[in-house]
């Protein structure tokens, strides 16, 4: 019965949503009578309102409905939604404030004398329109206003000219800033957490293993993210575009001529381009460029964003002979604040330590000068035509409808996993031919064909939640939520084009001439949608066109990652796979040169970790090679062991599949509780389902091959022995690494321990004189933390603690703070005289085999990656790899 109840939610929302009734509404409202349908008919019929519902009741669906309502509005670490009211206002202000008119016309006489020049620049616009405000209707009105009649005009195609307009104004949906990759970004973010749930779940299935090693889990993603993944691919339907556009003006040169450019191309024309474009790229490097650069998150860019936008306004609308002084303040205000934090620490929590007041009251100043000009140019717009209070109430508007529509998306949700919805999505997809591929393809089928009926933001919020969990799962592909999300997002993007509904053709068509037809406003977005197809599939086969951005950004930031982080670890070793063995000989050259030192003035200790650095380095190349040959087993064994495994795995999919079905039979069955004769037929029945399913289980169970546990067995051994060797490589590599690191920096340091000599020796002078045992204690405390600070200090730390014990504290005796003064004044002698002694023989050879293998074979000890092998490491991350012979 879960299953007509089911169909009812989904047959409901989509006659209400067809009949035009407000989606807000629809989403919400379908969830809640579906609801109360099911709780009373199993009242009725079944004696139990929890009767129709896969697991849990109808109180507790329509409560996990309301918390995810509310979890919407009042949770304000969602950060990712914090940001879209921030960018509409953006994108809004510079509609406003004729910035985009500007745009278009002065790429058009830019463009105009190429073949299709008119055409290419109204991609071009489009294209930076998009990256600066990224609300699709407002570009698409803009461009069909200013751009549409100056085509038609100059004797364009209506097809073309209604199609390079309806293309251009939707590039808004993947060139970051977009409210699209927003949603999609804070819907993958709670995908990501059901697909490593689904994804440790059969881990434990198919290894009986309680934990998941880290580097098989789900690559997460955020709005920072999904912005630099989707900047790759929007430029390449940029080129696609122009490109069509291009060949088309060469082969019917008479439906796209090319336009004359009015007037010279002196020097005034020259400054008008400049004033036209660099403000809006300028706000394009502030907003994108604080992301990429790590500077600020997706809401502090939007803020900056919308800051930069009531600036550019405050100017555009302003007249006057000063319109330009606040975004002269602006300007001279950024660089000041980017001049002071080189020059000063400006972080006010470290000012007792930096003490650079002079810096902070400097940067208070600039601050509260930028904050002027700002506040001048909101002024601005709040006096010309009222247009901060339009902006305003236009974003309020648009932010409203992003939300409430949210909301609504929370309570379907929850009712249709009430309902077994997601169980039964993932059971169908499963059991597709073609694994991970023959689940997305379907997936982007679906999703397009919505299109032709859904907004982008219905798509977002009701598909993306069901099926993106079962996607990024699939260990097979082993797909980054990146990746999906920008896929996903380029095939929304064909909603706004693809007839009857596209809402761009409507945006379109009523600012449109009654002379351009809509059958050819039809006609000319067909070539783009395909090419927007042809962009998906593109993505699709390339990878790295979206993994490879945000990977890199991600390695090179100030919060990059450790080389040990576990996501790394895979490419890590390939890459040591690839450099060490090269420098075998030049690193045993160096271990030769260390063998030939005289290194007994260093402690016994000492001496005994770098004999066994040098055996363990020995070790370290024979060591990897084994680890590789075990790697090679593994790909050797590989194909024929793949298909035993996609077999089994099969097999497993179906036995879990129809055993939550006799779960839910005998949920229901007992949830069945009425006496009556119907109740009792109803309990028989439902009886007599569990048990087929029962026999049908252990059928499908002995289908499993004969020789799987053989065959499984054999192919686990090769991967435990591929760890082993693992293990042994990294210990011995690793260790031996610290061991000559750990000498060379405690040798480097001798000229600081010299340094504590005379502080010691002045301290030790004074015990014993009568001074206040607290502040010798204190003095003593003092000298302890230089001693820690430096390489090696902990002998020395060790024994000005014991002294200081002797001093003061329970138990202080003046006899044995006698005996332990001078102890502790020889061991700061001997401290230093051994590493001045080994400086000029010891150092060298050491610090030179330090360097050499800083980078190899003792990479995963460096706090982060160099440049050459973050790249290296960012290329092989933003390849998807199959992990799927590990479940």
């Amino acid at each position: 019965m879960e299953v007509v109840f089911l169909a009812v939610l989904v047959l409901m929302m989509m006659f209400t949503l067809g009949i035009g009734f407000p989606v807000a509404f629809a989403l919400p409202g379908s969830a809640i009578l579906t609801i109360g349908l099911a709780a009373g008919s199993g009242l009725i019929f079944a004696g139990d309102s929890s009767a129709y519902f896969a697991n849990g009741t109808a109180t507790e669906w329509l409560s996990a409905g309301v918390t995810n309502f509310r979890g919407v509005y009042w949770e304000a670490d969602r950060d990712t939604l914090i940001a879209i009211p921030l960018f509409v206002f953006m994108g809004i202000m510079l509609q406003r404030s004729k910035i985009a008119e500007e745009l278009l016309v002065t790429m058009a006489k830019l463009f105009g004398g190429l073949p299709g020049g008119l055409g290419i620049s109204v991609v071009v616009v489009g294209a930076l329109l998009a990256a600066t405000t990224g609300i699709v209707g407002a570009t698409v009105v803009a461009m069909g206003l200013i751009s549409l009649p100056a085509m038609m005009r100059n004797n364009y195609s209506q097809s073309l000219a209604t199609g390079t307009v309806l293309a251009s104004g939707t590039l808004g949906q993947i060139i970051p800033p977009s409210i699209v990759l927003i949603i999609l970004a804070d819907q993958l973010s709670s995908a990501v957490d059901q697909a490593g749930q689904m994804r440790l779940a059969e881990y434990r299935e198919a290894t009986g293993e309680f934990s998941m090693p880290s580097e098989l889990a789900v690559v997460p993603t955020s709005a920072g993210d999904m912005f630099m993944g989707a900047l790759i691919p929007g430029l390449v339907l940029v080129g696609m575009y122009i490109v069509y556009i291009l060949c088309y003006a060469l082969l019917r040169p008479q439906n796209a001529p090319s336009v004359p450019i009015e007037g010279r191309m002196d020097r005034q024309f020259w400054i008008d381009v400049i004033f036209a474009i660099v403000p809006p790229l300028l706000l394009i490097v502030l907003v994108l460029g604080s992301i990429i650069s790590g500077v600020a998150t997706v809401t502090q860019a939007g803020a900056v964003g919308a800051a930069g936008a009531t600036v550019m306004a405050g100017y555009k609308l302003h007249g006057g002979a000063r319109k330009y002084w606040p975004v002269a303040i602006s300007i001279v205000s950024l660089a000041a604040i980017w001049a002071l934090g080189n020059a000063y620490n400006l972080n006010v929590r470290q000012l007792e330590t930096s003490g650079d007041h002079v810096g902070v009251y400097m940067a208070v100043a600039v601050v509260a000068a930028l904050l002027l000009a700002l506040g001048w140019s909101t002024l601005r717009t709040y006096r010309v035509d009222e247009t901060l209070r339009a902006v305003m109430l236009e974003t309020a508007k648009t932010s409203a409808l992003v939300f409430i529509i949210l909301l609504g998306a929370a309570m379907l949700i929850s009712a249709f996993r009430g309902f077994g919805g997601e169980h039964l999505v993932k059971d169908y997809l499963t059991g597709l031919p073609g694994g991970f591929w023959g689940q997305f393809i379907i997936i982007m089928a679906v999703i397009f064909l919505l299109g032709f009926f859904l907004d982008f933001i219905e798509i977002a919020i009701v598909v993306v939640p069901i099926v993106a969990p079962i996607l990024l799962m699939n260990p097979e592909a082993n797909v980054t939520a990146i990746w999906l999300g920008v896929m996903i997002g380029l095939n929304i993007q064909t909603s706004f084009l693809t007839p009857p509904f596209g809402f761009a053709l409507f945006y379109l068509r009523g600012v449109a001439d009654k002379s351009v037809k809509t059958l050819s406003m039809y006609k000319g977005v067909i070539p783009f949608i395909l090419m927007q197809l042809g962009a998906l599939v593109i993505v699709g086969y390339v990878p790295p066109l979206v993994n490879y951005l945000p990977a890199r950004i991600s390695l090179l930031s100030e919060n990059a990652p450790p080389p040990r982080n576990p996501r790394l670890q895979y490419c890590v070793e390939q890459l040591l796979a690839d450099q060490i063995p090269a420098q075998e000989v030049a690193v045993r050259a160096l271990m030769a040169d260390v063998a030939a030192v005289d290194l007994a003035m260093l402690p016994q200790g000492r001496q005994r970790d770098i004999a066994r650095a040098l055996a363990g380095y020995d070790e370290s190349f024979p060591l990897l090679a084994t680890f590789e040959a075990t790697s090679d087993d593994i790909a050797a064994a590989s194909p024929a062991y793949r298909p035993q495994h996609q077999e089994v795995r099969a097999i497993r999919r179906e036995v879990d599949r129809l055993q939550r079905q006799a779960e839910a039979l005998d949920l229901q069955r007992t949830r069945t509780r009425a006496e009556t004769p119907a109740a009792d037929q109803t309990r028989a029945r439902l009886t007599a389902r569990i048990e087929a399913l029962t026999q049908e289980i252990a059928a499908i169970r002995a289908t499993i091959p004969e020789g799987w546990e053989a065959a499984e067995d054999a192919f686990q051994a090769l991967n435990r022995a591929e760890q082993d060797a693992r293990r042994a490589f990294r210990s011995a590599a690793e260790q031996s690494y610290m061991a000559i690191r750990d000498t060379a920096a405690e040798i480097a340091a001798a000229g600081e321990f010299e340094a504590l000599i005379p502080e010691v020796e002045a301290l030790v002078a004074r015990v014993g004189t009568g001074e206040d045992p607290e502040v010798l204690a204190d003095a003593l405390r003092a000298l302890e933390s230089q001693a820690s600070a430096q390489a090696g200090g902990e002998t020395l730390r060790s024994a000005l603690s014991d002294l200081r014990g002797a001093i003061s504290g329970r138990r202080a005796s003046p006899e044995a703070a006698m005996e332990l003064a001078p102890q502790a004044l020889s061991v700061a002698q001997a401290e230093a005289a051994w590493r001045m002694q080994a400086q000029p023989t010891a150092l060298p050879a050491l610090a030179a085999l330090e360097a050499e293998t800083r980078h190899t074979l003792g990479l995963r000890e460096q706090q982060r990656l160099e440049r050459n092998t973050a790249l290296s490491v960012a290329r092989c991350l933003s390849q998807h790899r199959d992990i799927s012979l590990s479940f």
